[in-house]
């Protein structure tokens, strides 16, 4: 059954990045890995990408420094990820299945768009322009322009004032718990969007949205 997640009354959209419209949380768990492998950690814990999944890159650099010990900067830390997560956004992050499509459909009704994102706009939008998006977002706003990650509503009042649209007119788009939590305290329409990497969270999800995606190809 093909079923949009938003209401008639719905003005605005906002839509996170990584892990909703970009299939890329598989990236960071191996980029996670990998950094972690080459500076001792042979293992990364279970808990650790839901732990980051909603922070920012200074704040997870923080984070992982201080869990692990490790014997290096946080500012070397966001270097290293950074230099190997630019030749992955500019060349090969893919759309979730559907992805773009849901945003075309959304446009054309009028629905005014912006993305509420933990990334740096160096990151992301050199991949929202190579997969050709940038056309229909009227907005954007990220962590570090706010001071709070997404377990509080920062981010996503920042997007709905930059779009001109009250919270209670508007829908957030999020895989992550935490994430829809924020939204919800905001006043704002949450909509959860399936992903593998929030998979353990299921139970909570579905008990604070207000609708759920499981594949942006069912709603239109």
């Amino acid at each position: 059954m093909k079923t949009d997640p938003i209401s008639a009354d719905i003005k605005g959209a906002i839509f996170d990045l990584d892990g909703t419209l970009f299939d890329s949380m598989d990236f960071w768990s191996h980029l996670d890995e990998r950094f972690l492998k080459r500076h001792g950690v042979a293992s990364v814990p279970d808990d650790y990408m839901l732990e980051i999944a909603h922070l920012g890159a200074e704040e997870t650099a923080i984070y992982t420094q201080k869990r692990f010990g490790l014997d290096m900067s946080p500012k070397e830390m966001m270097r290293e990820w950074h230099d190997e997560a630019v030749v992955y956004y500019s060349d090969s992050v893919q759309l979730k299945p559907g992805a773009e499509e849901y945003l075309a459909k959304l446009k054309n009704e009028g629905v005014k768009l912006a993305v509420a994102t933990a990334n740096s706009r160096d990151l992301y939008m050199p991949a929202l322009e190579r997969l050709g998006l940038t056309g229909y977002f009227d907005a954007y706003a990220e962590v570090a322009e706010v001071g709070r990650k997404k377990g509080f509503p920062d981010i996503y009042e920042l997007a709905a004032e930059r779009l001109g649209v009250k919270p209670a007119e508007c829908a957030v788009f999020e895989d992550i718990y935490v994430a829809l939590t924020g939204a919800k305290a905001g006043g704002f329409r949450v909509v959860g969007v399936y992903d593998e990497s929030s998979e353990r969270d299921m139970d909570l999800i579905l008990g604070i949205t207000d609708a759920f995606v499981e594949s942006f190809e069912n709603c239109f």
